[in-house]
């Protein structure tokens, strides 16, 4: 190439095109072609260069910046004897023209144009300096306000809730695509959006908040004005742009939203008259965060987090209650605080609604009131959740009472050493012994003593009779003595089978036991009464012999059924802290039994196969304390509560359940049918067994048919307010059953269970007239009877009012045939 064609290149093809003809003709007459190698350095960071290189074909790279052919380097370092800024060199062979600084500096001094022409260059580069720096000037100060400066902190805690929400923050940061982060108040969600920007490549670019609410209905500070004030998403750039509870966004703005999640497009806001403005394209990163899931803008972003809330996340409670003390501590140069196990257990089973912001509240709170570094359970306090509102943990009230139930007396030693024994002493004199009530101490204990006291019992202690019950002391004796002489494995429960079936099962034969009672008098005939309890003690003995743990008591078992349905009532209730043992326990001892575990003993698990942390109602609880014994975190709760508050809150109605309530109800009502025919005038020959049968069968009918009714005239005269279903409002009137029969028992009760003494004298066939007695008098059996069913009554309606949660006229039918019923029962019983 000749020297003119050199001046034509440097004319046309090169960066030094802007210069005069002059020295651009002087270069041209001295540049020396080069061949230089891949990766050779031109010129490395803070050293003079050794001359003009001139690009012609290949490719050259800075630290940041690639060239192309024709580019310059190194004028204006020589000319201003300056060191270069960064280290150059060749990506591929090139071809260079070359000429060195010496020569360059020659030119300059003998061509004037060549200094002029570099302070013009300069001039410009400065001009153009100074307008980026406003702009960039301008553009933080649009920024500063919802800057982001940093992640607050990292996903605390082990369990597989954090480690899946790191992951997913982990893959959400890995590209640029938008995120849906939305989770309950409180969950620093805003930190999760911070914890994504600053995990992914663009973690140099800007990222800015933003809260929907304060965003102007036209969009314009978040777009822009066309051919006006720019807007955030352009001054952001390549930015991170987080909008905070997108859920507040003006409806408006939704589309416009949607739309620059698909496209990545965007329309400045324009005035109204002027012309329309084209849309503009936007490279910053969405990450849109929500309290509740969003199914219009889901659609629209490539990533959805839903965050986990602190309730499903108790094991990770002791790791954020040491962080929050650690960084509250650092913060107000206090010694290092350590929370108390007892401490930890309470939070563990408090479900946090405000989620990690409350906690670290209360972790602050605390420290600020405790005296000493033992951060103790006292002084950690927040709202109770409903479900725990209104609760006394008696075993940390009376200390007493948890080593009595925890110690080897609660009930084996009372089972085996006293229950065993005496039941077989009472089915003996039942049969040998004198068979009226009044000569046999045995049927007195049976029906003057024992019916009445386990009424009286299930409004206090719930199912306690099932746990010294003899009937299944004899059960799993014989199936441990079974499994000793001939090893094998038991069945397991058919649970399906027996949640659907187990109920009616027991519901008739209550009602086969019901019409023998009356057909064949078992209240006075004392083999009778021993035979009733041999078959329900028989199948306690078969079903053990044939499925393991206690399948008789929690499906099939008459008395069990009734003592789960009044054990509803009951003012105590045993259950777990659900925190505790979601975060700490991982052996499950008290459901499935095993070795000793730190406080926890060696068990067989719970004998009903319940897990008291997942206890809804009191009917699937015998008060075993299997699960307190074995559970070595101290989670199980004997609670004081408000008599029956499951029936309102927590519980899930059964058909045969109710169907049970009925048959108990009308089993008053056969009680008590010498009175009923009295009052009704009628002389019904009852000595006939088939038309006695058939007047029992009608009178449970009946009875169970006129709650029936009543609910049915609701349903006629409101039917447009839907009231809840039968099986739901007929819990309704179980205060009234128990107090009904309960009342009905008194009078054995309160005038025959006194005669004990000289009714044990009988039994052996020894005089006992001097022999002292404690009956009640007529009058006050009567009044306690009328005092029962009156405040039974009362508790009826109450407790109908707290199911049905409408007002008091729309279940105005119920309450009155809860009245009638009260009636009815005064007038046979009282």
């Amino acid at each position: 190439m000749d020297v003119d064609s050199r001046l034509i290149w440097l004319q046309e093809r090169t960066a030094l095109s802007a210069m005069p003809r002059s020295p651009l003709q002087a270069i041209a007459q001295i540049m020396q072609p080069q061949i230089l190698p891949a990766q050779h350095v031109l010129a490395t960071e803070n050293t003079h260069p050794v001359g003009l290189y001139l690009l012609q074909t290949g490719q050259i790279e800075g630290a940041q910046v690639s060239f192309l052919p024709g580019s310059a380097f190194f004028l204006k370092e020589i000319l201003l004897e300056q060191t270069v800024l960064e280290t150059v060199k060749t990506i591929s062979e090139c071809q260079v023209w070359f000429i060195p600084a010496a020569e360059i500096r020659q030119i300059a001094v003998e061509q004037p144009e060549l200094a002029q022409s570099l302070s013009r260059q300069l001039a410009a580069e400065l001009a153009e300096v100074s307008s980026q720096l406003s702009l960039e000037q301008e553009r933080q100060a649009a920024l500063r306000p919802y800057l982001v400066a940093m992640a607050k902190r990292g996903i605390i805690g082990k369990s597989r809730y954090a480690m899946r929400l790191r992951q997913q923050i982990k893959e959400a940061a890995s590209d640029r695509g938008s995120v849906l982060v939305f989770g309950e108040p409180g969950l620093e969600k805003d930190n999760i959006a911070a914890l994504i920007h600053f995990g992914s490549g663009g973690r140099r670019s800007p990222i800015i908040q933003v809260k929907c609410s304060a965003l102007q209905a036209s969009g314009a500070d978040l777009f822009g004005r066309g051919g006006g004030k720019p807007g955030l998403i352009e001054w952001l750039a390549e930015g991170t742009l987080v909008l905070n509870n997108i859920q507040e966004l003006p409806a408006e703005l939704v589309p416009k939203l949607i739309q620059l999640l698909k496209t990545g497009e965007y329309t400045p806001v324009s005035r109204e008259g002027d012309p329309p403005v084209s849309p503009l394209q936007s490279a910053a990163r969405i990450i849109l965060i929500a309290e509740t899931a969003q199914p219009k803008i889901t659609a629209a972003v490539q990533h959805v987090l839903k965050v986990p809330p602190l309730r499903v996340r108790k094991a990770d409670i002791q790791a954020q209650v040491d962080y929050y003390i650690k960084l509250t501590c650092r913060s107000q140069a206090r010694p290092q605080a350590k929370v108390t196990p007892e401490a930890l257990r309470r939070l563990q089973s408090y479900d946090f609604p405000g989620n990690l912001r409350e906690l670290e509240s209360l972790v602050r709170r605390a420290i600020a009131q405790a005296e000493t570094p033992a951060l103790t359970e006292e002084i950690f306090w927040a709202e109770q959740t409903k479900k725990r509102q209104f609760r006394l943990n008696l075993l940390n009230t009376y200390p007493g009472l948890r080593r009595f139930l925890r110690s080897p007396w609660w009930p084996d030693r009372i089972n085996y050493g006293f229950t065993l024994t005496a039941f077989a002493i009472v089915v003996v004199l039942l049969f040998v012994g004198p068979q009226q009530r009044h000569q046999n101490f045995a049927l007195n204990l049976f029906w003057a003593w024992w019916w009445p006291l386990i009424l009286l019992g299930f409004p206090f202690v719930g199912r306690v009779w099932c746990s010294i019950c003899p009937f299944m002391i004899y059960g799993e004796l014989t199936q441990k003595l079974s499994l000793w002489l001939v090893p094998r494995q038991l069945k397991r429960w058919p649970r399906e089978q027996a949640e659907q079936w187990g109920g009616w099962f027991l519901f008739g034969l209550f009602t086969l036991i019901y019409l023998w009672e009356e057909l064949w008098r078992l209240e006075n005939t004392a083999y009778l009464s021993s035979c009733l309890l041999l078959l329900i003690t028989a199948g306690a003995v078969i079903f053990s012999l044939i499925f393991e743990r206690r399948f008789w008591c929690r499906y099939l078992c008459p008395i069990g059924g009734m003592n789960g349905l009044f054990a509803k009532l009951s003012m105590t209730e045993l259950r777990a802290q659900q925190g505790t043992c979601s975060a700490e326990c991982t052996t499950y001892q008290c459901y499935k039994g095993g070795p000793q575990k730190g406080e926890g003993q060696e068990t067989e698990g719970c004998p009903l196969y319940s897990h008291p942390a997942q206890l809804e109602d009191n009917r699937d609880c015998v008060l075993c304390m299997t699960c307190l014994k074995a559970c070595p975190h101290r989670s199980v709760e004997l609670n004081l509560r408000p008599p029956g508050i499951e029936l309102w809150t927590s519980h899930v109605p059964s058909a045969s359940e109710v169907a049970l309530l009925l048959l108990l109800l009308g089993g008053v009502f056969l009680h008590r049918l010498p009175e009923l025919q009295a009052r009704l005038g009628l002389g019904w020959p009852l000595e006939q067994f088939w038309l006695h049968l058939g007047i029992s069968v009608t009178v449970l009918a009946i009875a169970a048919g006129l709650p029936l009714l009543a609910h049915a005239f609701v349903r006629l005269i409101h039917r447009h307010l839907k009231p809840r279903r039968f099986v739901e409002l007929a819990y309704g009137y179980l205060p009234l059953v128990l107090g009904a029969n309960l009342a009905h028992y008194l009078r054995l009760g309160l005038g025959e269970a006194g005669r004990i003494i000289p009714v044990t004298w009988a039994t052996f066939r020894l005089a006992g007239g001097s022999l002292p007695i404690w009956v009640a008098h007529p009058a006050v059996i009567a009044f306690l009877q009328a005092a029962t069913l009156i405040t039974a009554t009362l508790l009826s309606i109450i407790l109908t009012q707290k199911i049905s949660r409408q007002s008091f006229w729309l279940m105005l039918p119920q309450h009155g045939m809860a009245i009638a019923l009260a009636a009815g029962f005064w007038s046979v019983i009282v």
